[in-house]
């Protein structure tokens, strides 16, 4: 609609209301106004690079300031599967999220060079100039989280599990797995990384049945997406802790946070149950209505229960 006259357009009569009042301010509420807004619109520096470590490149991103938190992403993706954490965390921490060895944009292994995800960790954080850290976990990572926090507890505040996994655990759910595992192997050999990708996020019941969000379903497919397979279509050569975690996994006397989900696979709901009865201490959460992926699924509940986790635990 046209207004002939300025005086009654009321978008226009409301902007000069809002000077005429911004005027009668005191300058103190104005300055405040203004520094308040310029707040809100700062972006998070982030700083990202290449670290040469151990024979390899890993590729990392640091943001925020205070503890250290190091984010350990998922079998099959990246950095990326913290996209709902990241920024969030870094508002209280200094958080740092990589890409592991053979992952995103971090250097493929070479064939027959042994090499153990808890020691790339070790050396990245040394290479970042931290010395202790929250170790969190999802999925795969996890189960390096756990390596870490057994090869070297002095580095380590706190443990995070999320949707956990343990070396050398054995179960029939476990053997499930394995077996998706190996079918999707096939499938990247023979049609390729899309192909196995959508086997492995909806092709099988093991991860479809876990799946509650199709926000979730959909980054994650997108991140599988550029995952080269190398781990599943050759010979990887990594090396877990001697022995296996499962078997001194009551060794871990760190301040522990174990968060499963409702419909969180069945072997890693097993190794919540085994974590909680056999670490110290230990807290286990249970996300109702949310999946293996519950950090993506329900971002917010999630970043809460952690982040309520960090400020009980001492940083000293």
């Amino acid at each position: 609609m046209q207004y002939l006259n300025a005086e009654f357009n009321p978008r226009k009569r409301a902007a000069k209301e809002r000077i005429f009042l911004m005027n009668k301010l005191p300058p103190i509420f104005l300055l405040f106004s203004i520094s308040f807004f310029a707040t809100c619109d700062k972006k998070i520096d982030i700083e990202t690079g290449l670290a040469e470590v151990n024979s390899t490149q890993l590729y990392y991103e640091v943001a925020g300031t205070g503890t250290p938190i190091v984010l350990i992403h998922g079998h099959g993706g990246d950095r990326r599967h913290w996209d709902d954490q990241f920024e969030a965390f870094a508002k209280n921490h200094k958080v740092i999220r990589y890409d592991v060895r053979g992952f995103g944009k971090s250097a493929k292994p070479v064939l027959e060079q042994s090499y153990s995800n808890h020691d790339d960790l070790k050396a990245l954080l040394q290479h970042l100039g931290i010395s202790k850290a929250h170790i969190c976990g999802f999925s795969m990572g996890s189960g390096i989280a756990v390596d870490f926090s057994l090869a070297y507890p002095n580095m380590c505040y706190s443990l995070i599990a999320i949707g956990p996994w343990v070396q050398g655990y054995n179960s029939p759910a476990t053997e499930e797995i394995f077996t998706v595992l190996g079918k999707i192997s096939s499938i990247a050999k023979e049609k390729g990384s899309r192909a196995a990708t959508d086997y492995w996020i909806t092709g099988n019941e093991v991860f479809r049945n876990t799946l509650r969000n199709p926000r979730t379903v959909e980054h994650l497919k997108n991140v599988n997406y550029d995952y080269s397979f190398w781990h599943l279509i050759n010979n990887d050569p990594v090396l877990i802790v001697d022995p296996p975690a499962a078997k001194q996994i009551a060794k871990i006397g760190l301040p522990t946070l174990i968060v499963t989900a409702e419909y969180d696979i069945e072997a890693c709901r097993e190794i919540a149950d085994l974590m909680e009865q056999n670490i110290k201490g230990a807290q286990k959460v249970d996300i109702a209505d949310a999946g293996h992926a519950m950090n993506m699924d329900k971002p917010s509940e999630f970043n809460r229960i952690v982040l309520d986790f960090l400020s009980g635990v001492s940083s000293n």
